[in-house]
């Protein structure tokens, strides 16, 4: 039942934050009007769009599976989440969102999406080292500082 509620609470958290990050938000700025570019930039764009949406979801996926919760701050996880993408850097949620707005860049041919893409990671930044960082070391203690000392925050790492 848990894990239930986990599913469905992260569907919800999906739909709010990067559904309006990487959906709306891009939207509202393009209408989805492209300037027709050249066919590279839209295999190219089509790529980062297809691999970032498989990453997030696979993030969201493992806070219901191995951390039984949500990435939502008003739901957090029992356990620290640590396992699939997780391994490698210790973001790849807001990594994947970036990527799927850099694809819609690529895509559509549209640099206000790039100057977008620069003031989301600026946001996430902070969001990052000022919120999120601070509540997982209150919250998991020993087990996020030595997380945190082993993987990097947003250049994954090579290997295991």
């Amino acid at each position: 039942m848990k894990r239930l509620r986990a599913a469905l609470g992260s569907l919800i958290f999906l739909a709010l934050a990067p559904g309006v990050v990487a959906g709306l938000v891009p939207y509202l700025l393009t209408r989805w009007d492209s300037s027709d570019p050249a066919e590279l930039f839209v295999v190219l764009g089509a790529a980062l769009i297809a691999a970032g949406g498989l990453v997030l979801l696979h993030a969201f996926a493992r806070f219901v599976i191995e951390g039984v919760g949500t990435p939502a701050p008003v739901a957090p996880t029992e356990r620290l989440v640590v396992g699939g993408m997780y391994r490698y850097v210790r973001n790849p949620m807001y990594l994947a969102v970036g990527a799927v707005i850099a694809g819609q860049g690529l895509l559509l041919g549209r640099p206000v999406l790039f100057a977008y893409l620069a003031a989301y990671f600026a946001v996430v930044n902070l969001f990052v080292r000022f919120y999120e960082e601070p509540v997982l070391a209150a919250q998991y203690g020993q087990d996020y500082a030595r997380y945190r000392k082993a993987v990097p925050r947003w250049v994954p790492r090579a290997t295991v």
